[in-house]
């Protein structure tokens, strides 16, 4: 440990003299020239040459030379070599110092790249393990609390009592089903078969269903979908095309107030179908725009009890499809006097004529 350190503390102290060079065999070059220039300039100015032990001298000079000229050159794979072992032991944290602008330079910028995106996927992995663990416990606590209650004979197994045990079992359900669609998208294994599809008849369909949705969940929301100006179709696959709007109809409902209204509209520009839902609640952040097309996050708008994946399965059947997904600026001010959401997901019109496997 000693050594390391010694050889951590050198690396940092001495300097790096062939840094700028570009190309390590030009590094070899210098190296060699220099090492034999300044062991002979020091006879030739010094001492003069002198026959037997000039030539022992001059090699050990060079080698001298040649150590201080090439530390920086073994310096970064010395480096990289215990940055992977501390990545060997779950340490993602280690950098390598990259001033040099040869190939090893190169290799070290690569390898602080790689190590970066290590850590960020493992701080996603551990965060999906807390997350899930987390939605998991929640509806089970609850199911477990009924089922015990009905055992131990504190409640009855009444109407009202397995409505609670149904819609905590239904909310594992759709957190599993969820989970599923997320791994699928994540191997790369989900196919799309893209039709044909009338986009009036298929927001008709989209918004009675979040209507039955809604109603069934108790919220007072009122769909409305604006008439096209011209008859639209496109290119998609319709069930994958499904779950992204039931998913942001489902997040409009629930973050919409009592009485409240989202709208539904789509046009199409320059070969682009532009689909947008908005609602009358309390929006989003401009911090936060980015941030809620990610895993289990659902921000202030938590309230309505999502799992926090379906906008992250949007997000991911969109860019399937070679769109995009985003948050916009809402337009005016909705009736209570809240900023409202406004969802924007643009496709392309003309999909490609062939099944394609993600």
């Amino acid at each position: 440990m000693t050594n390391h350190r010694l050889v951590d503390w050198l690396d940092r102290v001495l300097p790096r003299p062939l840094d700028p060079v570009r190309s390590i065999k030009m590094k070899l070059g210098v190296l060699l020239v220099a090492s034999w220039a300044v062991a002979i300039g020091y006879f030739w100015y010094g001492i003069g040459w002198l026959p037997p032990g000039t030539a022992i001298t001059v090699i050990c000079i060079a080698l001298v030379t040649s150590q201080v000229l090439a530390h920086g050159m073994t310096s970064p794979l010395r480096e990289m070599t215990a940055a992977a072992g501390a990545m060997a032991r779950g340490d993602y944290t280690r950098r390598v110092r990259a001033t040099s602008r040869d190939e090893v330079g190169e290799l070290a910028q690569a390898f602080n790249k790689m190590a970066e995106d290590l850590h960020a996927a493992d701080q996603r992995r551990r965060e999906l393990i807390a997350n899930v663990s987390h939605e998991l416990r929640t509806p089970i606590t609850a199911l477990q609390g009924v089922l015990e209650n009905m055992v131990d004979g504190v409640a009855e197994p009444e109407p009202a009592a397995l409505r609670a045990a149904l819609s905590q079992t239904e909310r594992l359900g759709h957190l599993v089903a969820d989970l599923l669609d997320l791994s699928r998208l994540d191997a790369g294994v989900v196919p799309l078969r893209r039709v044909r599809i009338d986009v009036a008849e298929f927001l008709d369909k989209a918004v009675e269903h979040a209507t039955a949705s809604a109603a069934g969940a108790g919220l007072e929301v009122d769909f409305r979908l604006r008439d096209l100006a011209a008859p639209l179709t496109v290119r998609a696959d319709p069930w994958r095309l499904h779950q992204v709007f039931a998913n942001l109809l489902d997040n409009a409902a629930r973050h919409s107030p009592p009485g409240g209204t989202v709208r539904v509209s789509a046009e199409e520009h320059a070969g682009q179908l532009h689909f947008e839902v908005s609602d009358e609640g309390q929006g989003i952040p401009t911090a936060e725009r980015s941030r809620v097309f990610e895993r289990f996050t659902r921000g202030d708008r938590a309230a309505g009890g999502g799992t926090g994946l379906g906008l992250a399965i949007a997000r991911w059947v969109v860019e399937l499809h070679g769109g995009q997904i985003g948050v916009l600026d809402p337009v005016g001010v909705a009736r209570n006097s809240q900023p409202g959401c406004r969802i924007r997901v643009t496709i392309p019109s003309n999909g490609p004529h062939r099944e394609e496997a993600a």
